[in-house]
């Protein structure tokens, strides 16, 4: 099934080159495959890892290991951001 990968800020420097343009990469994922799974195969480190949407819902830290994607789902990732 085919998932879009979403990377956000310094996050998409772990995004194959031709991603980094869009920030966004469709996956070929296997059924049941869950964001967990998904942020693993990655390697983003888990302090990096704070805002996690599917489809714009967020997904709490102790959803992501057993929360399944479905076809044509969006998983979007932002790291932690600071202002002032």
């Amino acid at each position: 099934m085919r998932v879009t990968f979403k990377l956000y800020a310094m996050l998409s420097d772990y995004l194959p080159d031709e991603a980094r343009k869009t920030n966004s990469l469709t996956l070929d994922v296997p059924p049941g495959r869950t964001v967990g799974q998904v942020i693993d195969g990655f390697n983003l480190p888990p302090k990096l890892v704070h805002l996690v949407l599917v489809n714009g819902n967020y997904i709490q830290p102790a959803e992501r290991a057993g929360r399944a994607l479905a076809e044509g789902d969006v998983l979007a990732i932002w790291p932690p951001i600071a202002g002032g």
